[in-house]
């Protein structure tokens, strides 16, 4: 099970980037990790769909 956080983040230039933190259930432990990335906008959803 994987729960997603998406913040909009801009550049003085104009490019949009998205932070996004993808919190993970270990199977095993049963804890949880978080992973972040700073990713451009239209990269979002690829890094939402892989686990």
């Amino acid at each position: 099970m994987a729960k997603k956080v998406v913040a909009t983040l801009r550049t003085s230039s104009g490019k949009d980037y998205a932070k996004v933190i993808r919190m993970v259930r270990s199977e095993k432990t049963g804890a949880y990790t978080f992973r972040e990335n700073i990713v451009a906008n239209d990269q979002v959803k690829d890094f939402l769909a892989k686990k």
